[in-house]
């Protein structure tokens, strides 16, 4: 059991990571911290994509002169959704900050029962 999760570490650590920024989003009333938790998750999709695309012993997918042998080099293409997916995640964490400031700058708060009882007096 032990050497399963050792040999695994970098999945295990993206579940708990995961596991983390999930809690993280479910239980803080903050909107900053929830931004957090989903970054939180963000970096654990992140770590299990690159962990699952490296080949311990392999090299990078760069071809030199004469080499022909795939086996030799590491999938690129995890490489490639990471990036693409860190690109994202800082276009929606941007947004989702410049969304929370204007939620302050309306409302005065950023928290989360707060908000929803100045909505509720809005309403009325």
């Amino acid at each position: 059991m032990l050497e399963a999760i050792v040999q695994n570490r970098f999945a295990v650590v993206a579940v708990i990571l995961f596991g983390i920024g999930l809690l993280n989003m479910m239980l803080q009333q903050n909107l900053m911290k929830k931004v957090i938790g989903f970054s939180i998750m963000d970096s654990a999709v992140f770590l299990l994509l690159a962990s699952l695309g490296y080949i311990e012993g392999h090299g990078a997918p760069i071809i030199d002169e004469g080499s022909v042998n795939a086996s030799l080099y590491i999938n690129p293409i995890p490489s490639g959704l990471v990036l693409t997916g860190i690109v994202v995640s800082v276009s929606v964490t941007a947004f989702s900050l410049a969304l929370i400031q204007r939620i302050y700058q309306r409302y005065g708060t950023i928290e989360l029962h707060e908000l929803l009882e100045q909505a509720k007096k809005e309403e009325d």
